[in-house]
């Protein structure tokens, strides 16, 4: 039994049972992907995954038990190395972030700068993305650790750290009419339901608090354009494309004056920042530091009894935690 086919067992997991992709994602070719998967079946003696021909449809119920070992195992090699290292030189390494452009963009660069001066030795790398991408980043390894917004059932497989709370509010030119509108008596949803709307990808998803609130008031909302990026909201919203929904945090009053910020508190839903990170990875010494300074919540003695806990007591536990509106 080799790693490389236990990693190829994990990638199917994750991409479906789709070998092409597996491929691709593991840098292989699919019928090296399909040997090495024969070659493993062959060696327990049964096999792994239910098949329509040469498709594979299915985990077998042997294969499903074993997806959890899998991972493990992959897990705990990952850690053989990072201790190594930590060994070698705690000081020096990579964190690598997942996030998305608001924070990277709006709340991580203090945060940045200061561990830049507490480990100069760590490269630091941002990767964005939507909370799919983030969750699938973390999950094959791509990075250690993901700052997530939105969609956090997405992230049901990890350890959550609540961080803080945010505020959505609405973005207009000062001379639009919800501008008027707001100095004089404030603006409603049914106002607001009357524009075309822009906003986030995540935020109208169907099951998004944002799309919550609109059905409990029995509206639809008119989506105009969705965007991952706060600036490409903002140069559309310029544009008179439509009305913005963003961060309150994502709005800077000095490089944005030619926009006019729309508090909405108890009408649009507040959400919550959270880190993520795997279960039964390692982290190193700068992992933790860069979650407390992100979060004074969270020094390491707690995340590491929160990762010891399992899914209902750290539930339990982090439901006490006051949390900070950003």
């Amino acid at each position: 039994m080799k790693l490389s086919q236990l990693r190829i067992i994990e990638a199917m997991s994750r991409h479906k049972l789709n070998v092409s992709e597996t491929a691709d994602a593991l840098f292989t070719s699919q019928p090296a992907v399909s040997k090495q998967i024969k070659s493993l079946e062959e060696e327990l003696g049964a096999e792994l995954f239910e098949r329509h021909g040469k498709l594979m449809v299915d985990f077998t119920p042997l294969g499903r038990e074993l997806l959890p070992i899998v991972r493990k195992i992959l897990g705990q090699t990952e850690q053989i190395k990072t201790i190594a290292k930590e060994h070698s030189n705690p000081h020096l390494g990579q964190l690598r972030i997942g996030t998305t452009h608001t924070q990277a963009r709006y709340v991580l660069p203090p945060i940045v700068r200061r561990f830049g001066e507490l480990f100069p030795r760590v490269q630091l790398n941002i990767y964005q993305g939507t909370p799919n991408q983030l969750a699938e980043m973390l999950q094959n390894g791509t990075v250690d650790l993901v700052i997530a917004t939105e969609a956090h059932d997405t992230f049901d497989n990890f350890v959550m750290l609540p961080c803080h709370r945010w505020e959505r509010a609405v973005l207009v030119p000062k001379e639009h009419p919800l501008h008027n509108l707001y100095r004089l008596d404030g603006i409603t949803l049914e106002a607001l339901s009357a524009y075309p709307l822009v906003s986030y990808v995540f935020a109208f998803t169907g099951s998004s608090p944002l799309d919550q609130v609109f059905r409990d008031a029995g509206l639809e909302p008119n989506i105009a354009l969705t965007a991952v990026d706060t600036d490409i909201i903002k140069t559309y919203v310029e544009m008179g494309l439509g009305v913005g929904i963003i961060a309150e945090m994502a709005f800077d009053e000095a490089k944005d004056s030619n926009f006019a910020l729309l508090e909405m508190p108890g009408l649009l839903p507040s959400s919550t920042t959270a880190i993520c990170v795997k279960k039964h990875s390692t982290l190193r010494e700068f992992h933790y530091a860069f979650i407390e300074l992100f979060s004074s919540l969270f020094p390491r003695e707690r995340v590491e009894a929160l990762r010891k806990m399992d899914e209902r007591e750290r539930m339990r536990e982090i439901a006490n935690i006051d949390l900070p509106n950003f």
